[in-house]
């Protein structure tokens, strides 16, 4: 009979054996390198410049040299009542978009989870939106809410539901209408998050739960529910840092207006800093901004956090 006995493991500092090739950690370093660089350059060191441009007064199209000014922009930025209701705004649609986006792709996710037929046509249509760039989506909706020709006042007319109006031109439905297009063109990443998390649950757990005569909202407070809600809480957090930061569709859709109403920070910043010069005020809104969101999502995902584990 042989006996087989377990390898020794060698002693700490000991000479590594000759089959052994795993890296070192200087060489662990030399295989992290390449993906640390870009990371660096394009994201770490342009937020190290705007935070230490925050603290000075640069502006364009001046000759003289940029001086260090402290907490001057901040204390600014306190009294700009403009820049406030423009936070206000944005806190506004950051909610107003990401609430209504996770009911919907969590429906929506819950329906493409089920055996239906032409299934893999659905998930595929389901996720367009996504392909879009957001310049052409904020385009395509700019024609659906066009006063004279749009669909949406063309439909309106036909229903006999009035003779339609200017959804992105009126200073009580401009908010809404980008909100509604903020809604339609994150809902697909959302609801393929929420899929994935749904196709990791283990369907034995739904069989078991339905023998013992749960109903379908049961199974699904008591099975789905615990099971994707990690899943949730990402998509969430991640979905209000999004929108929060929007740029580009909101632009397309209002540039801002009518009368500043969908004035998002962002989009205050880059008229502050790209249409009026001052670089280091508007680099101080972005600290705040950051600074702000950082604040909420450590209240909600602390929140959230301690009522699962109440739960």
């Amino acid at each position: 009979m042989t006996l087989v006995t377990a390898t020794e493991r060698p002693a700490r500092g000991a000479p590594r054996a000759e089959g052994d090739r795993r890296p070192s950690g200087q060489g662990a370093w030399f295989l992290v390198l390449p993906a640390l660089i870009p990371i660096l350059v394009l994201s770490v060191g342009p937020l190290l410049y705007g935070i230490l441009l925050a603290f000075t007064d640069a502006q364009s199209g001046r000759t003289r040299a940029t001086q260090w000014i402290g907490g001057l922009n901040f204390q600014d930025l306190l009294h700009d009542t403009l820049f406030w209701e423009s936070f206000r705004i944005g806190l506004v649609w950051a909610v107003g978009v990401t609430v209504p986006q996770f009911l919907l792709a969590l429906g929506l996710a819950l329906l493409l989870d089920q055996d239906l037929k032409l299934r893999w046509l659905a998930r595929a249509l389901a996720i367009i939106p996504w392909a879009m760039p957001e310049v052409v989506v904020g385009v395509m909706w700019r024609l659906v809410y066009n006063p004279d020709a749009g669909v949406l006042n063309e439909t309106l007319r036909t229903l006999g539901l009035g003779d339609g109006r200017d959804w992105l031109s009126g200073l009580s439905t401009a908010l809404p209408a980008v909100i509604v297009v903020g809604v339609w063109a994150g809902m697909p990443q959302t609801t393929v998050t929420l899929l994935a998390g749904l196709q990791n649950t283990p369907r034995e757990l739904h069989e078991a739960a339905a023998m013992d005569g749960a109903g379908a909202w049961r199974r699904f407070r008591t099975v789905t529910w615990p099971a994707l809600r990690p899943v949730a809480l990402a998509i969430t957090a991640l979905n209000f840092i999004w929108n929060f930061n929007s740029f580009a569709l909101v632009y397309v859709l209002t540039s801002g207006g009518p009368g500043g109403r969908t004035r998002l920070p962002m989009l205050f910043a880059y008229e502050e800093a790209f249409r009026y010069g001052q670089f280091g005020y508007a680099a101080a809104m972005g600290l705040v901004m950051v600074a702000a969101v950082s604040v909420l999502l450590a209240l909600f995902l602390t929140g959230r956090l301690k009522g699962g584990d109440q739960t």
